[in-house]
């Protein structure tokens, strides 16, 4: 028995060459929509005119570890020397306020010696806050590695010369504090002169001559004090 071979019909595309491009155009506009989101991307995470890049880039950093404000991106250009300079001065301001904060707390202390007090307070504080700045955005510790100790550093006053400062009173307490304080700043001085000739930084070289200039005339204010008090 012959049989008549069945005709099978032409899938619907064919029949309806409109209906394959309707199943295609709404592909095309989302391939279309990846091309432009993702040049989108491309030229957003340039370096244009378009003000966007975010602080501490140029040195790897990821936004997420990107630095404040207080740590802008000039600062990533550094070098051993300007860590070590910032991981020294800034427990050696430490001290340089917690002695002025004693001043500040006692009674019958010369007006002058008080004012002096409050100036090196009112100096050195921002410094720490600023060089801690700089050291998180170098990815660098804000402390001096182990084994090495604050009281090493040029300047330093022991704990027994923080303690007699503490129980002085009066005219004692000035004269020995303008003296501790003398040799506390000829330390700094020395510290910030190392910086100056083998620091890389540019804002750290600065504060560096900053403060040899201000405390250097401290110094010669002092030693003016030291004779009248």
């Amino acid at each position: 028995m012959h049989t008549t071979p069945r005709r099978h019909s032409p899938p619907d595309v064919l029949k309806d060459p409109l209906s394959m491009n309707k199943k295609l155009l709404p592909l095309s506009a989302t391939a279309v929509a990846a091309v432009l989101a993702l040049a989108g991307c491309a030229s957003g995470s340039g370096t244009g005119s378009s003000g966007t890049s975010m602080p501490g880039m140029d040195h790897g950093s990821s936004p997420a570890s990107a630095p404040s404000t207080s740590a802008p991106a000039s600062a990533a250009e550094h070098n051993a020397a300007d860590v070590t300079f910032a991981q020294m001065m800034i427990p050696h301001h430490a001290q340089a306020v917690e002695m002025s904060d004693m001043m500040l707390k006692k009674q019958d202390i010369p007006a002058e010696v008080t004012a002096l007090a409050t100036k090196i307070k009112a100096a050195q504080g921002p410094e720490i806050e600023m060089m801690t700045g700089w050291l998180q955005s170098w990815n660098e510790p804000t402390q001096m590695p182990s084994g090495h100790s604050s009281h090493s550093m040029g300047g330093m006053m022991g704990d027994e010369d923080m303690k007699k400062l503490d129980a002085a009173q009066g005219t004692e307490a000035a004269r020995l504090f303008l003296k501790q304080m003398i040799a506390h700043h000829e330390g700094a001085i020395m510290m910030a002169k190392t910086e100056n000739t083998a620091g890389r930084n540019t804002d750290a070289v600065k504060l560096s001559k900053d403060i040899v200039t201000a405390q250097e005339a401290e110094i010669q204010e002092m030693e003016k004090l030291l004779s009248s008090v």
